[in-house]
This record gives C-alpha cells, structure tokens and sequence, in this order.
C-alpha cells in the first residue's frame, strides 16, 4: 500500500505501507509489514525491523547534527516492532562509531530527539520531547519521562526510570529511580521490576545492595568494589557494582 504521492529512493517491499507525501531517501532497508505515515521522511543508510512504525511527519535516517561530521558512510538500525510517533527525529552515526541504534519493542514518543551515535536497548520508552545527545547509551527496559535532556556520553543502567522534566549529566545506575533537580537516586524501581517479572529473592538482594550503596556512609566507589570483591551470588547486584565502577562522567547518588 504506497499511496501515489510517495517519493521513494529505495525499493519498497510489497508488505510495507507508505502514507501520502511521504519521501523514502536512497539506501532504505525495510523489513516486512513496516508502516511509514503521512509526510514522514526517511532516508539511508538505515536498516529498519519488521513491523516498525514510523509516524507523520518523523524525520528518521538523517545526517548527524555534528560538527566532526565530514559525510563518512554511517547508518541507522531499528530493531523489529518500535514504534517511531509524531515528528520524532533520529540520526545516524558518525565515523566515531560507525552507527545509531534503536533495539526492539521501543516506543518513542512525539517530539523525541536520538541523536548520532547513540545505543537504545531494548523495550525502552522515550517520552514526548525527550532530547538525547551524542554516544549515549540507553539500557534494556528503561523508561524516561517526558522534556527530559540527557547530556553526551551519559549512560543509562537498565530497569532504570528517569521522572519527567529532569535534566541528565550523570550516569544513571541500573534498577533505579530517579528524579530531583539535581538529579538523584530516589529508590529502586520497584514498580517496573515487579513488572518485569522480578522475584521476591531478587528483589531482596537488590534492596540490600541498593541500601548499601546509596544510603550507607562511605563512597560510592569503595562500596561497589567490596561487592565486586565479596563475590556476590547475584547477577543483578555485580552489575550494579561494576555499572558504578566503570563509569566515565560519574554516577548520581
């Protein structure tokens, strides 16, 4: 279903739905039963999964907004069954990386902003008007409200969730909840763990780590090596820890 007003670059798939006054730039890869809306624009090099939808008047595909940019080959991947809204704009890479991506199952809101070189897990939801800068990464399972800017180089723990309206600077741990200006740790992300499926077990042992490392005296660092070093049995607290330990910008607490 190509609506006769589409301008379309790339070959277009029989099963794929392209709404009127749509423009399909070259070098699109499209996977089966995508949908593409009204006036959207979309352009390569970009490989997008099955049963993505991408809204009017989205802007997808783009050159990065970066000033190191000299038109190196980069490209865009979207993984299967993300659902792109209204006027969102998503770049592709720049040299440094190579490539932006978008995992699966995402929703991303009207308005939001994924800019080059950036990595979005898996089942991520991105309010409207959510705007991420360059080479951020984005953990499976995380939910951001909505006006929140998120600073270059900031990384994202999964099962985490960021309140509306917060501006981002520094890494974000796994599991956790946050809000405040500045930024801080508020509590786990209880209500999205147990909606994950999270045991009782698990989150036990998450709640201990957690009162240790942010409500306990003494730096973060120091606390997230002693778990490392005591051998915790629990995948979820190690990653914690080294979540904290490798971080670049720093974590909030």
């Amino acid at each position: 279903m190509i609506h006769p007003t589409v301008q379309s670059g790339s070959e277009l798939p029989r099963d794929v739905e392209v709404g009127p006054y749509a423009v399909i730039g070259p070098e699109v890869e499209f996977g089966s039963g995508v949908v593409i809306g009204p006036h959207a624009f979309v352009t390569g090099p970009c490989r997008i999964g099955d049963g993505v939808y991408i809204g009017p008047s989205a802007v997808v595909g783009t050159d990065p907004q970066d000033l190191k940019y000299r038109g190196e080959r980069t490209e865009l991947v979207i993984g299967p069954r993300t659902v792109i809204r209204e006027f969102a704009n998503i770049n592709r890479g720049t040299g440094e990386s190579g490539r932006t991506v978008i995992g699966a199952d995402c929703l991303i809101m009207a308005y939001v902003h994924v800019a080059h070189d950036c990595v979005v897990g898996d089942r991520v939801i991105l309010a409207n008007a959510v705007n991420i800068a360059g080479h951020v990464e984005i953990g499976d399972d995380v939910n951001i409200g909505g006006v929140v800017p998120i600073h270059q180089f900031v990384r994202i723990g999964k099962h985490s969730m960021i309140g509306g309206g917060f501006r981002v600077s520094k890494d974000v741990p796994p599991f956790v909840l946050a809000g405040g200006s500045p930024l801080r740790v508020m509590s786990l992300n209880l209500v999205g763990l147990k909606r994950k499926g999270f045991s009782s077990d698990r989150l036990d042992e998450l709640g201990r780590a957690f009162r240790y490392l942010f409500r306990e005296k003494g730096t973060l660092t120091t606390k997230a090596k002693e778990i490392m070093e005591q051998g915790s049995s629990s995948e979820d607290c190690v990653h914690l820890a080294d979540f904290i330990l490798t971080s670049d910008r720093g974590v909030i607490s």
